[in-house]
């Protein structure tokens, strides 16, 4: 019958998705669903799940229409307790039989308790996705001219999440380009992707897609909570979107496939995105900085588009301007001397190399507002971002 595994009634269907929702209180369903988390651990070896969507099971309206704006909507009668159960029980399954594997929810809703341990009266999940970061990229770049861009309001959605939740940044995952959407190098460049990407050529779209895409990978995965999170293939800029066979595509396979020769294809820019990728994930993840450190900001400057913050042993300087690049530029930095590590700009990333590799920099004293304190010079050139690392004090 229709609601052997679902809910009988209106309540066994979702309306926005054209699916099918679980009675979570049968025990047939929960011996189902959990059993299914053991074989993919069991038979696949997975490490650890992401579960896509949850507020939709989470509460009775499936989070359709609700903004969230106060605490007491995250407890009231929309909650469905049924389904609160089963993910608890699935996490407990997961990490009895793994330990090392990890359980990450999808959830817009932002219920408190998510990803706070069973013991103490949470769900189990070892970490959340900070969705909003996702879509406050996406908003900026298709609806907010670049020189327009507010840098209070951005650093605000990089750095919004509880300190007592692990969470996990993104720029995009599969959501942002499936069923004919776009991957965000596709958002930045469009239809210039198709004709001007080879290494030869030259295009304002194509450099200023790179230079962004680069920028905004570079500030999200520095600001992330305690991870960062990339979907196959966009970490060199894929540039078509995922669409699995079904019915609306005749059951089609074309969209069904990354193309993993664009990032090895060395008269394509792909591979530039791609090495940039590999050198900020290894630079992040040799230093230990996410999850052992909060984001320190020191300098932001809205009619200049520059953000200035430091992350564990790092500092972190990005010029968003379109078009004003600044040379001397004075910020404020604890005293000493730093090195430079990461360059967007470089010509090996598909930059310009304005700012040459691995100078070195020192702070000298310098008035601010009226007080004296230690400042570092800096060339910054527009949509460019720096990484620079604290130079040992001498003996």
């Amino acid at each position: 019958t229709d609601y052997q595994y679902f809910h009988a009634g209106g309540r066994g269907h979702h309306m926005a998705w054209d699916s099918r929702c679980f009675d979570y209180h049968k025990p047939e369903v929960l011996h189902f669903l959990l059993s299914n988390c053991r074989f993919w651990l069991d038979e696949y070896r997975v490490d650890g799940f992401r579960f896509d969507g949850i507020t939709s099971m989470l509460y009775h309206h499936h989070g359709l229409g609700e903004a969230f704006t106060r605490y007491d909507q995250y407890f009231d009668d929309s909650v469905d307790e049924d389904a609160v159960v089963y993910l608890a029980l699935a996490n407990k399954v997961i990490h009895t039989l793994r330990p090392d594997a990890i359980t990450v929810a999808e959830d817009v809703s932002g219920m408190p308790g998510l990803a706070a341990p069973l013991q103490e009266g949470g769900l189990g999940f070892d970490y959340r996705l900070a969705m909003g970061v996702a879509d406050c990229w996406f908003k900026l770049v298709k609806e907010v001219s670049d020189e327009n861009w507010h840098m209070g309001h951005l650093w605000h959605e990089l750095t919004n999440r509880r300190a007592d939740e692990q969470t996990i940044s993104y720029v995009e995952c599969h959501d942002q380009a499936i069923v004919g959407g776009k991957t965000m190098i596709f958002e930045l460049a469009d239809a210039a992707m198709y004709t001007a990407m080879r290494v030869s050529d030259t295009d304002l779209a194509i450099e200023r897609g790179i230079t962004l895409h680069n920028m905004l990978r570079l500030i999200t995965a520095a600001t992330a909570g305690n991870g960062y999170l990339n979907f196959m293939g966009n970490e060199f800029g894929h540039p078509e979107w995922v669409d699995f066979p079904r019915e609306g595509n005749n059951w089609s396979y074309h969209y069904a496939r990354r193309l993993w020769h664009l990032r090895d294809d060395q008269t394509l820019k792909y591979r530039y995105m791609a090495d940039f990728d590999q050198a900020m994930i290894g630079l992040l993840a040799d230093s230990g900085a996410l999850g052992s450190s909060h984001p320190y900001l020191h300098y932001l400057h809205e009619d200049d588009k520059i953000i200035v913050f430091d992350r564990g042993p790092f500092s972190f300087l990005l010029n968003f301007h379109p078009t004003k690049s600044v040379s001397d530029y004075h910020v404020a930095m604890p005293p000493g001397g730093y090195q430079l590590l990461l360059n967007t700009d470089e010509r090996r990333f598909g930059g310009q190399d304005r700012v040459a590799a691995g100078q070195r920099y020192f702070t000298r004293p310098c008035s601010e507002h009226g007080e004296m304190r230690n400042c570092l010079q800096v060339y910054l050139p527009c949509r460019t971002g720096l990484v620079l690392k604290r130079l040992p004090e001498a003996p």
